[in-house]
């Protein structure tokens, strides 16, 4: 879409995937309704997202009101109610001014992050991810991809009890990782559970088919194996090799970019001719588990034997060795009619739970009753945000980009179409040589003079 929208409808667009459009922003079926299984929910500052959707004409999805509470294994170390003061009373008796600390610690990062949106509508862009990081938040947002969010947040007054109570239920719900993930990636995560947020009417995943078709782009079912360079007429030319159910293929393209991983772990992939070679990249990712499951909730396990009494719908887990499951929600389906409730705890609902292995029967039976249905996605999800020192390069070779790198800063829908924009916006002033659109400095004071 960004493509298009730089280089104009002339440009021919070739999309690979192999899979099903939009990645894991997938839904599942229970009782002829479908259900989101991952990337659910979208931050209210995503202004990229909400673009796509007003382009779009898609709408935003009713807001079904439910509470939250962490569980620790034994009881809920922190439950939410009906009533905005009383959660702020509770999280001052348990917790002193952190939350606020951790409030303006997350504004202060997200403010600094929304000038992106700015410098790229003046059609500026980043030649990596560590000059994009400098120019919205100069050296100390470098620094955040390099030490934990634990560290950063004692460092700003928040105490010990509150990340290991609130930071790290919220970061096992979002990355299925510890508070030792980077204090971006955990900024951007802590925002995103702080902030309002709000899904597409009938699933995230049509803003990905709506945006391929509105241009126009060819969809080739097939998995790319590998991509060699040539040359022609003294200009890079590459070679993209291919598999589909028809056999073998391959084509040739001015530009190329590569949004699958670049992991062994991920990709079997292979770059051929190129001097010097394009090499592995280290780091792993994280197994991630995702089960929909169609039953009655045992609510006796977390501390209430009549589950009618039960008030959450969403329950968050603390890093507890004996805990098997990072957390759990009662979902509700992508398309919500006017007359929708949600079901009553004693009823059978559909819960999401998330957790790092498959869950077996014992663990089921711990966490439901009984259960018509068990739908398990495996993932290799988010990256393994402690296993890689440095950022992924963006520019591969002359007009060869990386767009997944982004996921090793912070990994969102959001994240990725900033880092779309940009790689659009790079190779088009890399393409018409304009390099004074490229890696600016002093950026902020250059946007207001241009204003």
């Amino acid at each position: 879409y960004f493509l298009q929208q730089h280089f104009g409808p002339q440009v021919q667009l070739d999309v690979y995937e192999a899979a099903g459009v939009g990645g894991r922003l997938a839904t599942v079926t229970v009782n002829k309704q479908q259900y989101e299984s991952r990337g659910a929910s979208i931050h209210a500052l995503s202004l990229h997202m909400q673009d796509f959707v007003k382009i779009l004409g898609l709408k935003h999805r009713r807001e079904v009101a439910g509470k939250s509470a962490i569980f620790s294994g034994e009881h809920f170390v922190l439950e939410e109610t009906d009533w905005y003061l009383l959660n702020l009373f509770r999280l001052w008796w348990h917790y002193g001014i952190s939350f606020l600390r951790l409030q303006m610690w997350v504004e202060e990062v997200m403010e600094k992050f929304m000038r992106i949106y700015k410098y790229q509508a003046h059609g500026y862009a980043f030649s990596s991810l560590e000059e994009l990081l400098r120019s919205l938040g100069g050296d100390a947002f470098v620094n955040m991809t390099q030490r934990s969010v634990a560290e950063s947040l004692l460092e700003v007054g928040v105490t010990q009890r509150f990340v290991d109570d609130v930071i790290a239920a919220v970061l096992r719900s979002s990355y299925g990782q510890s508070v030792l993930v980077p204090a971006f990636a955990g900024a951007m995560s802590l925002a995103g559970a702080q902030g309002s947020t709000w899904a597409v009417e009938g699933g995230n995943k049509l803003v990905c088919s709506g945006l391929l078709k509105l241009t126009k782009a060819n969809v080739i079912p097939a998995r790319v194996t590998g991509i060699s360079l040539h040359s022609s007429e003294g200009r890079a030319l590459y070679q993209v090799h291919y598999e589909s159910s028809e056999g073998q293929g391959s084509a040739f393209y001015d530009m190329v970019v590569v949004t699958t991983p670049l992991h062994p772990s991920r990709s079997n992939f292979t770059f051929e001719n190129f001097e010097p070679p394009i090499a592995d990249f280290p780091g792993a990712f994280q197994p991630s588990v995702t089960s929909v499951v169609h039953g009655y909730l045992n609510s006796s396990y977390f501390g209430f034997p009549d589950p009618k009494l039960f008030p959450f719908t969403s329950i968050l887990t603390t890093d507890t060795p004996d805990l098997f499951f990072n957390a759990m929600d009662n979902i509700c389906p992508v398309n919500i009619s006017a007359a929708f409730r949600r079901k009553q705890p004693q009823e059978a609902a559909v819960w999401r739970v998330l957790s790092e292995q498959p869950l077996d029967k014992h663990q089921l039976k711990t966490l439901f009753r009984s259960y018509y249905s068990v739908q398990v996605t495996e993932w290799q999800t988010y990256p393994r945000y402690d296993a890689a020192k440095s950022l992924p390069p963006i520019v591969l070779h002359e007009n060869l980009f990386y767009l997944s790198g982004v996921e090793w800063v912070a990994s969102s829908m959001e994240m990725i179409a900033v880092a779309a924009k940009n790689v659009a916006l790079l190779a088009y002033n890399r393409w018409h040589q304009d390099l004074e659109k490229i890696d600016q400095k002093d950026l902020m004071h250059k946007v207001k003079t241009e204003l």
